[in-house]
């Protein structure tokens, strides 16, 4: 039987790419799936495939941008399961505008979302897992873009960047309570992935031309990432930052 089995996985932003991913493998292992996501029809998809599949899930329709909806989907979710031994943050946005043209609203959304949404998350599922005596975190972190293609996320890159400091912090933080926080930085998984956050495809092919004999669009090995920093067997890893 596999270690996850039974396990109560959160999963912020589960209705759509690499959520959705970890949410399909963590079900596949036996673990009880509490799938979150803003958008109802995306989150829909991912519980109704857990489900075809004989998996149980949940989905709880929450903007995790502030803490008061982060604290009623933890109540959610414990009334639902009862626990909650893993959280994955997923859950992000990528404004695309010039630092000299953003406005004040999309500034404050990235950093919400990006940044307010993984510490309040981890602040309230961390008290659950105080009082369970332990559990696991993994933040997600996209990859940064090289040289001159950052420009359009100067928000987007900060509020990624603190994010790798609150991972930190955080996990020295709660190793008291033997919860372990960890990050995992997402590399490239394919042009459309990349299309979305701005390349071009003659700069993705020189970029993965740097990287001889690895298989940079292997998403499997990203989301095996993600089961192994929650296993039993990385016990003694928190405040890792890991880079595909």
């Amino acid at each position: 039987m596999s270690e996850f089995a039974e396990k109560v996985v959160l999963i912020t932003g589960a209705g759509r790419g690499h959520g959705r991913e970890i949410a399909l493998a963590f079900s596949s292992l036996g673990a009880y799936i509490a799938a979150n996501d803003i958008n109802p029809i995306n989150l829909d998809g991912t519980v109704d495939q857990i489900k075809t599949m004989g998996g149980i899930a949940e989905a709880f329709v929450f903007d995790v941008a502030k803490r008061m909806p982060i604290e009623g989907m933890v109540s959610q979710v414990l009334e639902r399961f009862g626990r909650i031994d893993v959280l994955v943050n997923h859950a992000s946005v990528q404004p695309n505008a010039l630092a000299i043209d953003m406005d004040e609203w999309e500034f404050h959304r990235t950093i919400d979302v990006n940044l307010a949404g993984p510490f309040f998350s981890m602040q309230q599922v961390g008290r659950v897992m105080k009082e369970q005596a332990g559990g696991s975190i993994v933040n997600l972190i996209s990859a940064y873009k090289p040289g001159n293609l950052q420009e359009g996320f100067s928000a987007f890159i900060a509020s990624q960047a603190a994010l790798v400091g609150l991972t930190q912090a955080a996990a020295s933080e709660f190793c008291a309570y033997h919860i372990r926080v960890n990050a995992l930085c997402q590399g490239a998984f394919g042009f459309g992935q990349m299309l979305l956050q701005g390349w071009d495809e003659h700069a993705y092919l020189n970029w993965i031309d740097s990287y001889p004999g690895v298989n940079l669009r292997d998403v499997p090995r990203m989301v095996s990432l993600v089961l192994y920093l929650c296993s039993q067997e990385a016990s003694s890893l928190t405040g890792q930052i890991i880079t595909v």
